[in-house]
């Protein structure tokens, strides 16, 4: 029975008190609601805030990166057990800190790693552009990302990652990927590079969202596909309405699903 996993990456929006109004806001449509994971990634200076205003709340909290050396001279960055005392998981790997600040495959491992060290949950995220998309390489790109940025990781610890399929073209552009190019990549691509690694039994439990212009309207449609397990949101998580239908959605499919089963 699947279990969908619904984050919003506040991405560099809300200062601290803009985002208690927005939990404020938020936090009473999303009562009640026990067979969805709900998460929120604001940023750094206001987690804190967020921690202490969802507690209690099952909502979680998370980091948008980290860094993958212990301590030192490393200005402007935050270590992963600096994180882990605060928040529950991170996000590594998204597009644009690779578009942005050189991320790389392999710099988005070594973040992974030093997540895991310490006990964080992880989102890593993967995705092809516009161009390697109308070039029909999404599977060549999603297959190096996914092979290089697991590299190393054990089944037991691949429990606690998710990953996040985040075609560039459609993050913050309204242009969502239909529900089955979405899934066809999730079941067709991402799920049996997990089975290669980890195993049938780890792959069939490890969690692949859904990234780019998810919406409330688009949102069932979109959780109803075989494999997609939920969804990373970027503009609609900034809206109390909008984050809270798009997990309203995923708990109908939910209810839908165990009904069927």
């Amino acid at each position: 029975m699947r279990r969908f996993f619904v984050a919003g990456n506040w991405k560099m929006n809300k200062t601290i008190a803009e985002a208690r109004d927005l939990m404020n806001a938020m936090l009473p449509l999303l009562a009640g609601i026990d067979n969805v994971d709900i998460a929120i990634t604001p940023v750094y200076l206001a987690v804190p805030a967020m921690v202490e205003q969802c507690r209690s709340t099952g909502v979680k909290v998370g980091a948008q990166n980290l860094f993958w050396e212990a301590s030192g001279a490393y200005t402007g960055e935050v270590a992963a057990a600096m994180v882990a005392e605060v928040c529950d998981f991170v996000i590594v790997g998204h597009s644009e800190r690779r578009k942005y600040f050189g991320e790389t495959d392999e710099t988005v491992n070594r973040r992974l790693k030093a997540a895991l060290e310490v006990g964080l949950e992880v989102i890593v995220c993967i995705g092809e552009t516009l161009e390697e998309n109308e070039a029909g390489l999404t599977a060549a790109v999603v297959t190096r990302q996914l092979t290089e940025g697991l590299a190393g990781i054990t089944e037991a610890q691949a429990a606690a990652v998710t990953i996040a399929y985040e075609p560039v073209w459609a993050i913050g552009t309204g242009r969502a990927a239909t529900p089955e190019d979405a899934n066809r990549v999730h079941r067709d691509v991402i799920r049996p590079l997990l089975v290669a690694q980890f195993g049938e039994a780890r792959a069939e439990q490890m969690r692949i969202q859904y990234g780019g212009s998810v919406t409330a309207e688009n949102a069932h449609e979109l959780f109803s596909m075989s494999d997609i397990d939920g969804a990373l949101v970027g503009g609609a998580s900034l809206k109390a309405d909008s984050f809270a239908g798009i997990v309203k959605a995923a708990s109908l499919v939910a209810i839908a699903d165990r009904r069927a089963s």
